[in-house]
């Protein structure tokens, strides 16, 4: 598919894709445009077979998203403004809730809903020169794509609170230090940081990595004795594949694995 604000790459064994916002002189801002570009680009990713991991990151080095476009919105009925923002909601679900990995490549700045698609990603890479910040409040709107959800979650409710209330930003060393982040890198650096970690986990079995991911992502929604039943089931929804007879193989034969995702 071809997309107008998002432009998209494949690693040489196309189990790495890198998800770019491509708007660069508007600080890659989501309109209209591009959250149906990533509503449609998540939807694909989603149904890929050969799709093991997602890097996701913003053209050029001054951010990674600075948020809603609101030249955009500026003006707009609110029924216009609804229905725009159904579109957001429904991408930065297919974000969420996409069954691969999703790796955010952080540089420059990640604010109101840039920050939400970065922790809408499974982790963060983020470089020196990033900043965060959940800004909505001090222009009258709300962190509208899972901010006030997903915040308390990484950071705790206090700081995120915090955060929300008086929009106050985070520069990437206290980011790194409350745990937003995982991996701190020089400027220039996220993107291929984040392809790196993304490579390691496209060579690990793709079905249990899936299976992972859906069991941390739903057991961390329930109750721990429902949340061990999950993963038992993800457990042996692995068990029955043939990459795991391939992994044990290549264990007693001392080579790695080749995994095929049956």
């Amino acid at each position: 598919m071809t997309y107008r604000h998002l432009l998209l790459t494949r690693s040489p064994d196309r189990h790495v894709i890198t998800v770019i916002l491509n708007r660069p002189e508007q600080h890659n801002a989501m309109n209209t445009a591009m959250g149906e570009d990533l509503l449609a680009c998540f939807d694909a990713l989603a149904r890929d077979p050969d799709a093991r991991a997602v890097v996701f990151t913003g053209a050029g080095d001054k951010a990674f998203c600075a948020g809603g476009d609101l030249k955009e919105r500026n003006g707009m009925t609110d029924e216009a403004w609804r229905a725009q923002h159904v579109i957001f909601e429904q991408a930065a679900l297919r974000v969420l809730r996409c069954p691969i990995p999703v790796i955010a490549a952080v540089e420059g700045f990640a604010l109101a809903g840039g920050c939400e698609l970065a922790i809408l990603s499974d982790f963060i890479v983020a470089s020196e020169t990033a900043v965060f910040g959940v800004p909505e409040t001090t222009l009258g709107i709300f962190p509208g794509i899972g901010g006030t959800q997903l915040l308390p979650r990484i950071l705790g409710a206090p700081l995120a609170k915090e955060l929300i209330f008086t929009g106050r930003r985070l520069k990437a060393d206290e980011a790194k230090a409350v745990g937003l982040i995982n991996h701190l890198v020089p400027a220039g650096q996220a993107r291929a940081k984040a392809a790196e970690v993304a490579a390691t986990i496209a060579r690990n079995g793709p079905i249990a990595v899936r299976q992972a991911k859906k069991a941390i992502a739903y057991g961390s929604e329930t109750d721990l004795e429902t949340a061990m039943i999950l993963a038992i089931e993800a457990y042996n929804a692995t068990v029955v594949t043939e990459d795991r007879l391939e992994g044990v193989r290549a264990f007693n034969e001392k080579r790695k694995p080749e995994f095929k995702g049956r």
